[in-house]
C-alpha cells in the first residue's frame, strides 16, 4: 500500500501580468494616490531603460528609488531602504529585478512594521500582521519569488543567510516580460535554468504519495528546462526559449507542484553555507550539492529517482543500481552543460569548507535536513565530501 498524498490548502494571490510591453499596464494596479519606491540591483535595470519605462508607467505618482540591493540580498542595504521608506511616507513598493531583488523588497515591505530588532523578528519568523503591498517587474527568471510568499536574506555581520515565509509576502502582481531577459549575461540566463531545475527537484524528487498531478507537472517543468535551457544560453533573444524559461522559472516555486507533497530543501539548506562563505551563486550551490544529495539518500529515494530516470531521462535499461547512477549522472552533466561546475574544488574552495560547512549547520540549528528529518551531521558530511 502507497502512501496518501497529504491535507493541503492552497492559495496564490499574485496577479500575473505576462508579455511584450506589459509594464504599461502598472497604471491599472497601482493605487492613483500611491507614494512609491521602486527598488532594483546592480544598475543593468536602469542602464537598459527599465527603470524609466516603469516610472513614465506610474505616470503622475511619487517615485523615488532605491538601488544597490545585492545578489543574496544584504540585510544592512535593505534596513537603510526601511528608514526611506519610513521617512518618505512610502505606501506601495515596486522591485525591478530578480529573485535577490524581490526576497529582498519583501524584507522590506515587512521590517517597515517590525517592532524591536529587525533580524530577530525575521530569523524567528514572527508571524506578520502587517506589509507594505509590493509588486515586481521580473527581470531574470530563477528563483520565482515573484509568485510565493517566500524570502531569503542574508546578514553579513554574522555570516547568517535565512528565509521568512509568510502569505502577506506574496507580491500583488508580477509583471513577466520574456524581452526584458535578452540583455542578461550568459552566466545569469544558466543560473536561473539550474536553479528553477532544483526547485523542481526539490519538491518532486523525495518518496511517493500518490501525487500523480504533481508528478506529471513536475516532470513537464524538468523536460522543458532540460529542453529550452541550452537554447537560451545560445539563442539569448529568442522570444519563445525566453517566455518558456521565465514560466518554467515561475510555475517551479509557486506552490503548485509542492502541494500535498513531501518536499526536502537540503541541497537549499547546505548551499546557502557556500554562499555565504565563498561567495557562490545560489545556483552554483545547486548544482555542486543536489547530485550529491540524491547520491547519498538513494535509499529513501529510491522509487522517486527510479521514476525520475525513466520519465525525464527516459533510461529503462539496466537493473536499479544503474538506472540510479544514470540518473545522477546525467543530471550532474546537465548542470556542467550549462556552465555550472558540480563540485566545490573547481571553485578553490578549500576542503576545511566541509567542517566549516557543518558546523555553520549546527550553529543555525539547520539539522536534521531532508524530507524524512534523517540527514544528520553524518549525512551532510558525505554529501559534502561527494561534493568536494
Amino acid at each position: 500500500m502507497g502512501l496518501n498524498m497529504f491535507n493541503f490548502d492552497y492559495y496564490n494571490p499574485t496577479r500575473i501580468i505576462f508579455g511584450t510591453e506589459r509594464i504599461n499596464d502598472l497604471d491599472n494596479y497601482v493605487p492613483k494616490n500611491a507614494n512609491v519606491m521602486i527598488t532594483y540591483g546592480g544598475g543593468s535595470a536602469k542602464k537598459f531603460g527599465t527603470i524609466d519605462e516603469v516610472k513614465q508607467a506610474l505616470g503622475s505618482r511619487e517615485c523615488i528609488e532605491f538601488g544597490g540591493i545585492e545578489p543574496n540580498p544584504h540585510y544592512d542595504t535593505l534596513m537603510k531602504a526601511v528608514e526611506i521608506v519610513k521617512r518618505e511616507n512610502i505606501d506601495f513598493l515596486i522591485a525591478v529585478g530578480g529573485g535577490s531583488v524581490i526576497d529582498g523588497t519583501k524584507f522590506i515591505a515587512a521590517a517597515t512594521y517590525f517592532k524591536g530588532d529587525a533580524w530577530e523578528s525575521w530569523i524567528n519568523n514572527q508571524p506578520l500582521e502587517q506589509v507594505l503591498p509590493l509588486g515586481c517587474v521580473v527581470t531574470l527568471p530563477a528563483t520565482g519569488s515573484e509568485m510565493n510568499g517566500t524570502a531569503v536574506i542574508s546578514n553579513t555581520a554574522l555570516k547568517a543567510k535565512l528565509s521568512h515565509k509568510h502569505p502577506l509576502l506574496f507580491p500583488r502582481f508580477a509583471i513577466l516580460d520574456p524581452r526584458k531577459t535578452y540583455t542578461l549575461p550568459t552566466k545569469q540566463v544558466a543560473n536561473g535554468v539550474v536553479d528553477a531545475f532544483v526547485h523542481v527537484m526539490e519538491q518532486y524528487l523525495t518518496y511517493p504519495v500518490y501525487g500523480k498531478v504533481q508528478d506529471r507537472y513536475a516532470e513537464g517543468l524538468l523536460l522543458t528546462l532540460i529542453e529550452e535551457g541550452p537554447k537560451a544560453l545560445t539563442e539569448p533573444d529568442n522570444y519563445n526559449v525566453k517566455a518558456t524559461i521565465m514560466w518554467s522559472a515561475t510555475q517551479a516555486l509557486n506552490g503548485l507542484i509542492g502541494v500535498g507533497v513531501p518536499q526536502d530543501w537540503a541541497s537549499h539548506r547546505i548551499g546557502y553555507y557556500l554562499t555565504i562563505h565563498h561567495g557562490l551563486d545560489h545556483a552554483q550551490t545547486l548544482a555542486i550539492l543536489l547530485p550529491a544529495v540524491l547520491d547519498v539518500q538513494r535509499e529513501t529515494k529510491r522509487l522517486k529517482l527510479l521514476q525520475y530516470a525513466e520519465r525525464v531521462w527516459g533510461i529503462t535499461q539496466g537493473n536499479e543500481e544503474q538506472r540510479i547512477n544514470s540518473a545522477i549522472q546525467l543530471t550532474r552533466e546537465f548542470f556542467e552543460s550549462m556552465g555550472l561546475p558540480t563540485y566545490m574544488r573547481a571553485y578553490n574552495i578549500p576542503e576545511s569548507a566541509i567542517d566549516d560547512a557543518i558546523n555553520y549547520l549546527k550553529r543555525f540549528n539547520l539539522l536534521p535536513l531532508g524530507e524524512h528529518k534523517d540527514i544528520t551531521a553524518a549525512e551532510a558530511r558525505q554529501i559534502l565530501s561527494l561534493s568536494y
